[in-house]
């Protein structure tokens, strides 16, 4: 056995136990996950402002910055949400996207990881297969941004390479890592890019723009079995190669 394999520690994130043996940035990483319901408490403006001045300080290349997000709350944000799901259930599937998230065909490892976290969040759901309709509201709950009270839709101009799209994707992380440590939760949701065309009519957000996805900011409704489901992470053998690490060097 690696001493990889030997060293590696389980984290928890439902364990406070595990948490608590966390440094603050640490247990904020790791107590965050896609949270699918949350309280009406509203959020502050200045609270939210202050998450994205210290999300910008993420890396990008050459420090382009190119990152673009628009924030909704109140009734712009029911406004966006309604016109949204108006287009959903009227049987609209919505807009081509100008890029794939996924490839067109699931290979392994990766079908078999995907398969397992739709698999675990319907069950916790009581969601059983072959319930069409009860999937279909589920995914219709992306689109009220789960009832936070605060929305974001992300966007980066169309000229710009896959390097801007890593650096934004820092700025997103930076986003969901900063509202943990102020108590708020994250979902982050591309299910927003299928439907560009209503979202630029409602946030004027340009042409050259791509909308990338949204984001739910809010407070976790702790009473919501949805929230606790957290799935599971690979162990660190199987993505970190520590063949050419000289351990005598680290010393």
């Amino acid at each position: 056995m690696s001493s990889t394999a030997e060293n590696e520690e389980k984290i928890n994130p439902n364990d406070n136990d595990c948490l608590d043996t966390l440094n603050l940035v640490d247990r904020a990483i790791v107590s965050r996950g896609s949270t699918r319901a949350f309280l009406s408490t509203p959020v502050e403006r200045r609270l939210i402002k202050q998450i994205l001045s210290v999300a910008a300080w993420a890396p990008s290349g050459t420090n382009m910055q190119p990152w673009k997000v628009t924030i909704l709350a109140g009734k712009p944000r029911q406004r966006l949400s309604d016109a949204i799901c108006e287009a959903f259930f009227s049987g609209d599937n919505g807009d081509e996207r100008s890029w794939k998230y996924y490839p067109d065909e699931f290979f392994e490892p990766y079908k078999a990881r995907r398969r397992a976290c739709g698999i675990g969040l319907y069950q916790t759901l009581g969601i059983a297969k072959g319930e069409t309709e009860k999937m279909r509201q589920q995914r219709a709950r992306n689109y009220t941004f789960f009832d936070a009270p605060v929305g974001m839709i992300f966007s980066v101009h169309n000229d710009l390479e896959i390097g801007s799209w890593m650096d934004l994707g820092m700025f997103m992380q930076n986003i969901m890592v900063s509202a943990r440590g102020h108590g708020l939760h994250t979902c982050a949701q591309a299910a927003f890019s299928d439907y560009h065309n209503i979202i630029r009519e409602h946030l004027g957000i340009p042409d050259n723009e791509t909308v990338v996805c949204g984001m739910a900011i809010g407070y976790a409704d702790p009473k919501q079995e949805v929230n606790k489901y957290r799935p599971e992470r690979e162990p660190l053998s199987s993505f970190a190669n520590f063949e050419f690490y000289d351990e005598e060097a680290a010393v």
